[in-house]
Parts: structure tokens; C-alpha cells; sequence
């Protein structure tokens, strides 16, 4: 594929590393010369420096015929206006934009931007790991707002209706793992002590359902 990464900064030379490093043929521009110092000194792609607004210095960069495009600048309100100049002048589909305020994601949210917020998501998994120990995060959808989550059911919950452990409607159940093997579980599935119960919820859901697992070993 022939990617345009705007941004050098740590973020956009990672990436651009990372996909010149699959075999993908990659454009790299920042307005500062100086920031393509961020690349490995192996880096075969293209670099081109100056105004990423600047229509000439896209097309230099070759948006005219590239497959996509990130805007990892720490600038929210640029990687917006080239992301939507991306996808409304050159038909660019495949756009992802880093937000770098969390505050602001409703401006990518109305331009309809794939976007990825470091801060949100790594914010949300630091809570986590520091307070919610039951269940781990195995899978997570756009910033973190749905994730799938593993729970290894104790024994205070052995012989228990699935139905009662998820009682919040922003927590399903997707599978149970009993002895190696997974099936679909149902609202009446009975659980064992060790099975590894899989479920998809939102923050709010995840912890309706870790406090019904602590209501009943506290009981």
C-alpha cells in the first residue's frame, strides 16, 4: 500500500518505521526537517518537508494516488482539517487521525474520522490495571468504549446462573471456557469454578458485573 503518515514526531516515525518495515511504500511530511532525525537511520521511505495544508506538498507526497493516510500531529485541529481534505478532495477512504486532547473528539466526530486517542485509552487501561483486578482486557473496539473482557470465575460463583453475574445491559456474554473448550453460553448456563467466562461490555458495564462478583464472595 502507499500510505501518507502526516507527522514525524515519535508517534508518526514509529509508524512510518513500522509500515516501511511490512514492505509498504511510505510518505512521511512535517513542516520541520528536524523532525525526520525521529527515523531510523534504515528508513527507505519518502520525506517531504513543509505545510501539510499546503495542497502542493500533499500532492508531492503523493496524495493523489496513495491508499491512506494518518495525521499523527499533536495538533487536533490540523490532523482533523487534513484528514476531512483527505477524504472530501482526493477520495481517500482509509483516514485515521490521532487525537491528541480527549476534549475534542467531537471534532473528528463530526467530520466521521477514524480516530485514535492515546490518552483516553491508555488512561482507561492504567484504571484498570491499578484498581479493577477482575477480568482482563483481551480485545478493544475504537478508543476503549466496548471491550472484551476475560473473567476467571472463583468459587463463590460455582454453580451460578450467567443470568446473575450479568445483570447490566452494557455487559453481555459472549463465551465460556470449560476445560479447554468454548461454547455459547445461555442465560441459564451454570457456571464451574475456573471456567473462563468471556464478555463484551462498556467501563460502566465491566463494573456492574465486577461488583456482583465481589457482592458474592463478601456474602
Amino acid at each position: 500500500m502507499r500510505i501518507i503518515i502526516i507527522g514525524c514526531g515519535r508517534i508518526g516515525a514509529q509508524l512510518a518505521y513500522s509500515l516501511f518495515k511490512r514492505g509498504h511504500q511510505v510518505s512521511v511530511v512535517d513542516e520541520n526537517k528536524a523532525s525526520f532525525n525521529n527515523l531510523p537511520p534504515d528508513f527507505k521511505g519518502r520525506t517531504q518537508e513543509g505545510d501539510a495544508l499546503n495542497q502542493e506538498v500533499l500532492k508531492r507526497a503523493g496524495i493523489e494516488t496513495c491508499d491512506g493516510l494518518a495525521a499523527v500531529t499533536n495538533m487536533d485541529t490540523l490532523n482533523a482539517v487534513i484528514c476531512h481534505i483527505a477524504q472530501k478532495e482526493y477520495k481517500i477512504t482509509n483516514v485515521v487521525a490521532r487525537n491528541y486532547d480527549p476534549y475534542l473528539r467531537p471534532l473528528y466526530e463530526s467530520f466521521n474520522i477514524q480516530v485514535i486517542s492515546s490518552t483516553s485509552w491508555g488512561s482507561q487501561r492504567i484504571e484498570e490495571m491499578l484498581i479493577d483486578t477482575e477480568g482482563r482486557t483481551v480485545f478493544s473496539a475504537g478508543n476503549g468504549e466496548v471491550e472484551v473482557y476475560e473473567i476467571e470465575i472463583p468459587a463463590s460463583w460455582n454453580n451460578k446462573r450467567i443470568g446473575d453475574l450479568i445483570t447490566c445491559g452494557d455487559c453481555k456474554w459472549i463465551a465460556v471456557t470449560r476445560a479447554g473448550r468454548a461454547f455459547l453460553p445461555e442465560i441459564d448456563t451454570l457456571l464451574n469454578t475456573g471456567d473462563i467466562l468471556a464478555v463484551a461490555a462498556t467501563m460502566e458495564g465491566i463494573q456492574d458485573t465486577r461488583a456482583n462478583l465481589r457482592r458474592m464472595q463478601e456474602d
